[in-house]
């Protein structure tokens, strides 16, 4: 290694470790003072203000080797000064790096309540998390700072929709639409794995070819309401991610002229949020209400009003499955709900997290009553969705795809 490269490889722990680790460098780099680079320094203040316990933020560059600042509890901070801070952090960090920041800042130095005010929030960087503290905090918003965090939430829910809007408008309608065939040519719609089948027989052999007879194509007219699809989601605290990206899909599902989707959700109470999802996600978000208890049971019952023609109908329960009604009902409900011909399903989270928390116990009886309950990325979703509209077993389709059922 060059001195160039033992020097940034230096600075590096330097940044990683805080100022405490500086004898410990200079010690292993044979005495040497550690200089930062006038942006490195800009870095290091950044990164003190969270994960340091010194002094107040400043915004100001320190000289090498100075103390670095940070707020104590950080409700002190004002305003232009945390708004200095997250325009440092997203000037000198990547994007993933920065929303780790950021919401590290909201939950190891309080400074949740300082996006209130309309200039810090329009210096956040917007991600799926960020939402879920607004949304957690959406009855202290005051009026001035309403519109800038509705700007941030939407710029989040347009990124989402981009991520899944194609794919899943692409299941559902390949899902519908190749029921049936048509007499009309159309390239897009020329059903390959048919037309290949059925002439076979008019193999060339000197060729090397298939010279078809006939063509098959599949039938693209657009059905109204083919497919009733209700989406239940849990209010829970914990659920925050879920229900953004349930919202995203819902809105998706509303969309479409094939579907007829309800949206509902729940806490002890029960809330039809049909009408808003359908206008736009972002009312909706704001009219999710996350914590409180938790009745699934009577959400369930709710939406059974809903169902018409059960064989055409797919109902998603996203919940982690803490049930403070009756769960011998719930696990009832959903059994003669499956049993009737309703396709059924689980996610005990929707998000690109990990593993999540959930009870086990719940999971497993649903899964064994045929209602497969397992955790979900969203790039998953289509695959699952078309599945269900073709008619397949769910249980199988999520073995195939490689998903742990709870």
């Amino acid at each position: 290694m060059d001195a160039v490269d033992e020097r940034r490889a230096v600075s590096r722990w330097r940044l990683i470790l805080g100022q405490t680790a500086e004898p410990s460098l200079r010690n292993s780099g044979g005495g040497e003072a550690i200089e930062l680079t006038e942006d490195e320094q800009i870095m290091d203040q950044a990164l003190a203000a969270i994960y340091d316990d010194t002094s107040t933020y400043s915004g100001e560059q320190s000289g090498t080797g100075s103390r670095r600042g940070a707020p104590g509890s950080g409700t002190g901070a004002s305003a232009p000064r945390l708004s200095k801070w997250l325009g440092d952090v997203r000037t000198f960090f990547p994007e993933d790096v920065v929303s780790i920041i950021q919401n590290d800042a909201m939950e190891r130095k309080g400074w949740k309540q300082l996006l209130f005010e309309p200039e810090v929030l329009s210096q956040v960087k917007p991600d799926i998390s960020m939402v879920g503290t607004l949304m957690a905090l959406k009855g202290k918003i005051p009026e001035k700072t309403k519109e800038t965090a509705r700007l941030l939430i939407q710029s989040v829910v347009d990124e989402l929709v981009r991520r899944l809007e194609h794919d899943l408008r692409r299941a559902v309608t390949g899902a519908i639409n190749r029921r049936q065939h048509s007499p009309l040519p159309s390239l897009s719609g020329l059903d390959w794995k048919r037309t290949i089948q059925r002439n076979l027989k008019h193999y060339d052999v000197e060729r090397r070819q298939i010279v078809p007879e006939k063509f098959y194509y599949f039938d693209r007219a657009r059905r109204s309401k083919e497919w009733k699809v209700i989406v239940d989601i849990d209010q829970s605290g914990s659920m925050a991610e879920s229900i953004i990206w349930a919202s995203v899909t819902a809105s998706i599902f509303a969309s479409m002229p094939a579907l007829d989707t309800r949206v509902v959700a729940f806490d002890t109470s029960v809330v039809d949020l049909t009408e808003q999802c359908a206008n736009d996600p972002v009312d909706m978000l704001f009219g999710i209400q996350l914590g409180g208890g938790t009745n699934i049971d009577k959400s369930v019952a709710y939406c059974e009003q809903f169902i018409e023609e059960p064989k055409k109908t797919l109902f998603i329960l996203i919940s982690d499955l803490y049930e403070g009604g009756s769960q011998a009902r719930l696990v009832r409900r959903m059994r003669e709900m499956r049993e009737s011909g309703v396709k059924t399903m689980c996610l005990l989270a929707l998000s690109d997290e990990g593993q999540p928390f959930y009870d086990k116990r719940l999971a497993k009886q649903l899964s064994r009553d045929g209602t497969p309950s397992f955790a979900c990325t969203p790039a998953l979703l289509p695959a699952l969705v078309e599945g269900a509209l073709k008619g397949q077993d769910l249980a199988d389709l999520v073995k195939r795809l490689g998903i742990s059922v709870g």
